[in-house]
């Protein structure tokens, strides 16, 4: 099962210089980034890139992501 922390650490290496804060119960998790990469870009943009960063897990592992996103 993947955990908060692991989704955060995903996130945050995927889109490098963003902070990322997660929680969750194991299948239904809540994000909020803040990263300088959504300078520009459209709410979904935004969102493809945090979904990006999480890969085959968005299909395997995680349910259900909540994200909200945000510029520094």
């Amino acid at each position: 099962m993947i955990t908060p922390q692991q989704i955060k650490d995903l996130i945050e290496a995927g889109l490098p210089g963003a902070q990322a804060r997660v929680s969750g119960d194991g299948h239904h998790f809540e994000a909020i980034v803040v990263s300088q990469a959504f300078q520009g870009k459209s709410r979904i943009q935004q969102h493809q890139l945090v979904y990006g960063t999480l890969g085959d897990r968005m299909r395997e592992q995680i349910h259900a992501l909540s994200i909200k996103t945000e510029l520094p």
